[in-house]
């Protein structure tokens, strides 16, 4: 599989991007994907030169949960660190809108897990924008200030951000899970029929239904204006979950390939002496 087809690497429109991709040796092929990543992260731990934080995006019920339990399944519970971010918290509103995100990212050896990220705030609050006044920024005053101006300057701080992380050492990796109207319409139903899946199901889920369209039209923007060489984005088909977890494992790993990461030496001074400390143990 050529993964770059995945990326954003010019503008695209995505409704001619395809939402189902079937492969149908997906789960068998992702158990192998998982174990060679968790080999990674350990080689990346033990350098402690980089960390990787993964941006998930997409419409509700795309699958993002599900995915970060298959997909990192058989890494050290200790190497991946989720978050997922929900309505901001009044302390988080007291800081500007990358605050929140800034504190949790991954330290040097681990993956950090962002299920949804801080492309909410250009995002949710595009489609809501009364969400905005509750930041309390002085120069917005009225809805008209949150133009197309305003959002794009935000994205671009964001490309900014991205791109200190990546001086960093973070390796930035995004994915935004393509879902269709339809396969969404087929999952909510699935939490109604089924009583084991009430509980995912919330009334708020039809309300931003409705908005589909306008979703659609900020996330290709956002995708347009925010994939860069050091923080790309893949638009991964949703409709099809053992693909999608299998097309980002391969990306991962791919990705991850990339930068060599290579387990330190002992100094030449503990290499010297391994016979005498080998000689001591098995003298106890």
């Amino acid at each position: 599989m050529n993964v770059n087809k995945y990326k954003v690497s010019g503008n695209i429109q995505l409704n001619t991007i395809g939402t189902k991709e079937v492969k149908p040796d997906a789960e068998k092929e992702l158990k192998k994907l998982r174990k060679k990543i968790s080999e990674l992260q350990d080689t990346m731990y033990a350098e402690g030169k980089y960390s990787v934080l993964i941006c998930l995006q997409g419409m509700d019920t795309a699958g993002k949960d599900s995915l970060i339990r298959e997909v990192f399944k058989d890494v050290n519970a200790r190497g991946v660190v989720v978050h997922s971010f929900k309505v901001p918290t009044e302390l988080e509103l007291k800081h500007d809108f990358l605050w929140r995100h800034y504190i949790a990212l991954p330290a040097k050896g681990k993956i950090g897990v962002f299920n949804r990220t801080h492309y909410e705030n250009v995002l949710v609050t595009r489609v809501h924008p009364e969400y905005v006044f509750s930041e309390n920024i002085p120069q917005v005053t009225s809805l008209e200030d949150l133009d197309d101006a305003f959002y794009h300057s935000r994205m671009e701080r964001i490309n900014q951000f991205e791109k200190h992380l990546e001086e960093s050492g973070t390796i930035v990796l995004k994915f935004f899970l393509n879902l269709s109207k339809e396969e969404q319409k087929d999952r909510l139903l699935r939490r109604l029929d089924i009583p084991e899946k009430n509980w995912k199901f919330s009334a708020g889920d039809l309300k931003e239904r409705k908005l589909w369209d306008k979703y659609q039209e900020c996330y290709e923007d956002v995708l347009n204006k925010t994939s860069t060489s050091y923080a790309p984005w893949y638009v991964v088909p949703a409709d099809d979950k053992p693909t999608a977890r299998y097309i980002v494992a391969k990306v991962l790993l791919e990705e991850l390939k990339m930068y060599n990461f290579k387990e330190p030496t002992l100094p030449q001074k503990v290499l010297d002496q391994i016979d005498e400390f080998k000689k001591q143990l098995n003298n106890e």
